[in-house]
């Protein structure tokens, strides 16, 4: 199969380019890279906290929310029908905290939460943190900070790991580092495309003028940052303040909750596929690159499963045809490796990819020196990336069948 290898060279390539894309980002930045700008004008903020069942977590969230070292108009939790007691902790919350509301409705999702607190919230700014996350105490005035440029439509900060302890818990919080350094680096060319959930910060009438968030889609922070970009709003990240939330400690748990990543991720790519090579960074950039970055997995294990079931067909029939004829299974030659083109382009992906993950924990403030995070990054970029075609094909399959159940 000739065009095999120009497919393979294709991936590496398109891989190869977007890591010496960071590398050139970080290395012109790279003195600014934890900069923000000071706070020059102020702005009244209203903080949402979606919430649905959440009574392990919610009153954590509360009291880190109300932390903030810059002044809250409010703080409105959407209990969407949660079934335990939620609603009753906030309510004990209120008594200590004025500041503090509770927006009670049936169980519609996420998005439609925070869209009923969205017609009801007073402030200028509109902060979204999710119900198992927790805000540094000077977060959102950071944030603030960047809506001094009328241009600023939203504005987020590095989402790290909370809790730590297992090693399946490690490798999502090495992952989270990753991604929130990958995130910087996108600000600098207009590129970034979602700003999480765990905190978010919003301009409320840019919110307002798109429509809010859509309810449709299983991803609504995503799709509302492409929304946002489409109507011409800027994007930012803060990266000398964070957000910690809560990941999930079994696999079951964290397979679904990035099967819902992805699928949200493709309804997206629908609903705005129109924009390709269009509407500047958001077609000429942010969706040939969110495209590449959700199938070239898929492209990768394609490859990958057909050479193996190749290989494993040659070496049967060659195995079975030799003792038939009575000569040697293997020979010297067969220990041979040439080396290839393919060989050294794989090396120099994993290398570079190895220092890339290295960097992102450094500057994150991950102690990498010790040989169990070294060990971990190894597993990381062997054993774990390597599951995410797998999602990807389940969240294809489950778009298929119109299952969009969390």
């Amino acid at each position: 199969m000739y065009i095999l290898p120009f497919i393979y060279l294709s991936y590496m390539f398109i891989s190869l380019y977007f890591l010496m894309l960071y590398f050139l980002i970080y290395r012109r930045h790279r003195k600014e890279i934890f900069q923000s700008p000071k706070l020059a004008k102020i702005y009244s903020v209203s903080v949402v906290i979606p919430a649905y069942n959440e009574e392990d977590c919610i009153e954590g969230t509360v009291h880190a929310v109300m932390k903030s070292t810059y002044p809250l108009q409010e703080v409105i939790v959407v209990n969407d029908g949660s079934k335990d007691r939620t609603a009753e902790i906030v309510r004990e919350l209120m008594k200590r905290y004025k500041n503090l509301k509770l927006l009670d409705k049936k169980n519609s999702g996420k998005a439609d939460s925070i869209n009923q607190a969205l017609k009801i919230a007073k402030g200028e700014l509109f902060a979204v943190v999710d119900s198992d996350s927790y805000p540094a105490e000077e977060a959102i005035e950071k944030l603030v900070a960047y809506f001094s440029d009328e241009k600023v439509g939203a504005a987020t900060c590095p989402i790290l790991a909370r809790n730590k302890n297992r090693f399946f818990e490690r490798l999502q919080a090495i992952e989270y580092s990753a991604i929130a350094i990958t995130r910087k680096l996108l600000e600098y060319i207009g590129a970034i495309y979602v700003t999480p959930g765990p905190l978010a910060l919003y301009r409320k009438s840019a919110l307002i003028k798109i429509g809010g968030f859509d309810s449709k889609n299983m991803t609504e922070d995503i799709e509302v940052t492409w929304h946002l970009t489409y109507a011409g709003y800027d994007r930012k990240m803060c990266l000398n303040t964070r957000v910690t939330t809560i990941v999930p400690d079994k696999f079951k748990t964290w397979f679904r909750q990035r099967r819902r990543w992805s699928m949200g991720g493709m309804q997206t790519i629908g609903k705005y596929r129109g924009s390709f090579l269009k509407r500047g960074m958001l077609g000429f950039f942010i969706l040939p690159f969110f495209i590449l970055s959700t199938f070239l997995g898929l492209l990768g294990l394609s490859i990958f499963a057909y050479l193996v079931i190749r290989n494993f067909i040659s070496t049967y029939l060659f195995t079975k045809y030799s003792f038939a004829a009575g000569t040697a299974v293997l020979t010297l030659n067969e220990l041979y490796i040439t080396p290839t083109v393919l060989n050294y382009l794989g090396f120099a992906l994993f290398f570079f990819g190895s220092i890339f993950t290295l960097l992102a924990l450094y500057l994150m403030g991950e102690n990498i020196s010790k040989k169990e995070n070294v060990f971990n990054v190894m597993f990381y970029l062997i054993i774990y990336l390597t599951v995410y075609p797998f999602i990807m094909i389940s969240a294809i399959y489950s778009l298929i069948r119109r299952d969009l159940r969390w």
